[in-house]
């Protein structure tokens, strides 16, 4: 049994498709990124990767790869599931919390975990989406970012 912790965080910046958790939310904002900029399954993959020992995202999809420009993050985090799985390991659960201010993203939740529950090929009820504000302190409270911050826990098959 190992534990892993993954965060992440992107700008926010006007006109772009903002992508959180596998799934499109509507918003006059988007993250800003190398990839998507999901910043919930970038945070999910650190975990993942740091549970198994494995390094961090950027060491496994580095941001100044083309390979990687403008990616659907589902494809970083699939690819992520299998390097833990030729190690190895299962996914058990994972916990997971997005900071945003605006756009409230509670409605969405059941979509991301569908979303996630199908990527990594786990059941629903093993993943956990919460949300919170950070009452309008900080960059995120200025609407001027997001971030994400995940915990798994993943076994020995």
């Amino acid at each position: 049994m190992r534990i892993g912790f993954g965060y992440d965080v992107h700008p926010l910046k006007d006109g772009l498709t903002f992508t959180l958790g596998g799934i499109v939310i509507p918003h006059d904002k988007g993250a800003q990124g190398h990839s998507d900029a999901d910043t919930l399954i970038h945070a999910i993959c650190d975990a993942l990767l740091g549970a198994a020992n494995l390094g961090d995202i950027g060491l496994h999809f580095p941001d100044n790869s083309n390979d990687f420009k403008g990616i659907d993050s589902k494809i970083l985090l699939r690819k992520t599931v299998q390097l833990i799985s030729e190690k190895g390991y299962a996914i058990s659960n994972i916990d997971t919390t997005v900071c945003l201010q605006k756009p409230k993203i509670h409605p969405f939740i059941p979509q991301m975990v569908e979303a996630l529950s199908q990527t990594m090929q786990i059941p629903s009820e093993d993943i956990s989406i919460k949300a919170t504000t950070t009452e309008k302190l900080g960059f995120v409270g200025r609407e001027e970012g997001v971030t994400a911050y995940a915990i798994v826990l993943i076994n020995k098959k």
